[in-house]
């Protein structure tokens, strides 16, 4: 099987939105995400090769030097599937963005290093 890894998005204003929402509805929201995140982990478990977690801040280093940046990544979780269709499919429907103000999910082969590396 190929490892897949996923990268979970969420634009700047779906975060703003989901931050500006009345404070017990948001938490309502977030305890049921919970929830159906963790069903979603249970029912994929035999997949999911590393459950990842949430990401910070990002700092983007280039040969101009490093400064502070901002990026649509919320999160990360490396799964194994037959194929990219197969590994995608087990994202259909997830919490990320049906239940939280996530916009997607991207599902990206883990390829090889090239020979010599």
């Amino acid at each position: 099987m190929k490892h897949y890894l996923a990268i979970f998005t969420g634009s700047p204003a779906s975060m703003d939105a989901w931050s500006s929402m009345e404070a017990a509805q948001r938490q309502a929201k977030e305890k049921a995400g919970m929830a159906a995140w963790k069903a979603w982990a249970e029912k994929n478990q035999a997949s999911i090769v590393e459950q990842g977690a949430p990401l910070g801040k990002t700092k983007q280093v280039t040969s101009k030097g490093i400064a502070d940046t901002r990026n649509n990544m919320a999160a990360y979780t490396v799964v194994q599937a037959d194929s990219q269709d197969a590994a995608a499919k087990l994202f259909e429907n997830h919490p990320h963005f049906t239940i939280f103000p996530g916009d997607g999910i991207d599902v990206m082969e883990c390829l090889p290093l090239p020979e010599g590396a």
